[in-house]
C-alpha cells in the first residue's frame, strides 16, 4: 500500500511539473521579440483580436495597402510580414520631407509579396497613417505609408508582424536643428559659366553633415539631393520637429563683379526672447567668416523674396557664403577645402548657439 501511494504522489508530482515547464516554455516563446533597423525596442501591447465584423475598407488606388482603421487595443501600427521575412530583411526609411515612411523587404519574390499585400491589410493603430502603397523594386518591395506629420520610429518585429510606434522628435531627441540648402531642381540660384549656386549649397550641407553626424545634435535637411522642396514645406520641417534653430545656406549674386564677401540675413520682425533670429545670425557671420578668412558683409534684414527666414517660427537666418558673381570667390567656392572651412564655421555657429541658450 505504501509503495503504491508513493508511487502515486510521484505521479502527480511529475504531472505537475510538466505542466509548469509547459507553462514556462509557452510564456517564453509567445513574448520572444526582435528589433528591426537598430531602432529602439519596445513591448508590444498586443491587439485584440480582429473579428469578422471587422471588414477591411476598399482598395481605391493601384497597389494600394487596405488598412482596417476598426480600433484595435494598441499602441502600434501592425504591418503583416510574409511568413518568410526575417527581421535583418525589413527596413525602416524616414522620408520626414515628404512625411512618409518607407518599409523595404528585401525579397527576389516581388510577386509573390505583391500578392500577399494585396489581400492583407494593416491594422492597429492608424490615426498618423493616411494611406499606403506598395511597390516592387529590384531586389524588395517597398511599402510607402503616407503620414499627417514627422515623426520617429520604435519598432519591434514579432510573429510575422511589424509593429511600429510613430514617436515626435522631441520626444527622442535633445537637441534638433534644420539646415536647408537653398535652391534646387530647376531653381538653379545664381549661375555663373555654369557654375551653379544649388550645387554650393548642397556641398556645404554635405560637408556640415559629416561634422554634425558626430555629434549629439540630430539634424533633419531639407534636401540632400537635387530636389526643390517648396519654401512653406522647409519652413513646416522645422515647426514639426520643433527644431531649436533654423539655418539655410545661400549663394549671393550682384552686377557689380567687384562685391564679394559674408552676409547673413535674419528677420528683424519677428522678435524671440533670448535666443532669436539676430542672435543666430550674428554667429553665423562671426563664425563663418573667422573659419573662411573672409570679408564679413554683416547683417542683412530679410527682404519679401525670403521666404524661408520671413515665415520660421523658430530662430532662423541664411547665411550667404560668397559672391558667384566675383571671379576670385567663384574659384573657391568650387574648392572642397574651402567647402570645409564654411561647414566649419556653420558647425561652430551650431555649438556656440547651444552654449548661449543654456545660459
Amino acid at each position: 500500500m505504501q509503495q503504491n501511494s508513493l508511487m502515486k504522489s510521484t505521479l502527480v508530482y511529475c504531472i505537475l511539473f510538466v505542466a509548469a515547464a509547459m507553462g514556462v516554455m509557452l510564456y517564453y516563446a509567445a513574448t520572444k521579440t526582435v528589433g528591426v533597423a537598430d531602432l529602439a525596442q519596445d513591448e508590444v501591447v498586443r491587439p485584440s483580436e480582429q473579428g469578422e465584423e471587422n471588414t477591411p475598407d476598399v482598395p481605391k488606388m493601384e497597389n494600394e495597402i487596405v488598412i482596417n482603421r476598426t480600433e484595435l487595443n494598441t499602441n502600434y501600427f501592425c504591418i503583416p510580414m510574409p511568413e518568410s521575412v526575417k527581421a535583418e530583411e525589413v527596413v525602416l526609411e524616414n522620408h520626414y520631407m515628404d512625411k512618409e515612411l518607407w518599409v523595404g523587404i528585401s525579397t527576389e519574390q516581388t510577386q509573390v509579396y505583391e500578392e500577399f499585400y494585396e489581400s492583407k491589410s494593416v491594422f492597429g493603430n492608424c490615426e498618423n497613417v493616411a494611406d499606403g502603397r506598395f511597390e516592387a523594386e529590384k531586389d524588395r518591395i517597398c511599402l510607402r505609408f503616407a503620414l499627417n506629420g514627422v515623426y520617429e520610429y520604435r519598432s519591434i518585429f514579432e510573429d510575422h508582424t511589424l509593429y511600429v510606434e510613430f514617436v515626435p522628435p522631441k520626444e527622442v531627441y535633445e537637441k534638433i536643428i534644420v539646415i536647408d540648402p537653398a535652391y534646387g531642381g530647376e531653381e538653379h540660384g545664381v549661375a555663373v559659366d555654369g557654375i551653379l549656386s544649388k550645387n554650393i549649397t548642397l556641398d556645404v550641407a554635405k560637408a556640415l553633415k559629416a561634422m554634425l553626424d558626430e555629434s549629439d545634435i540630430k539634424v533633419y535637411y531639407t534636401r540632400m539631393d537635387d530636389s526643390n522642396p517648396a519654401a512653406a514645406d522647409r519652413v513646416e520641417l522645422a515647426a514639426a520637429t520643433k527644431a531649436d534653430m533654423l539655418i539655410s545656406i545661400e549663394v549671393s549674386g550682384d552686377e557689380n563683379s567687384k562685391l564679394y564677401g559674408t552676409s547673413t540675413v535674419y528677420n528683424s520682425k519677428f522678435f524671440i526672447p533670448g535666443f532669436g533670429n539676430v542672435e543666430l545670425a550674428d554667429l553665423l557671420e562671426r563664425e563663418v567668416v573667422t573659419s573662411i578668412s573672409g570679408k564679413a558683409c554683416g547683417l542683412i534684414e530679410s527682404a519679401k523674396e525670403d521666404l524661408v527666414v520671413n515665415n520660421a517660427t523658430v530662430p532662423a537666418a541664411a547665411i550667404r557664403v560668397g559672391y558667384l558673381t566675383n571671379s576670385q570667390e567663384a574659384i573657391l567656392l568650387q574648392r572642397e577645402d574651402y567647402i570645409r572651412r564654411i561647414a566649419e564655421g556653420i558647425y561652430n555657429a551650431v555649438l556656440k548657439a547651444y552654449e548661449q541658450r543654456e545660459e
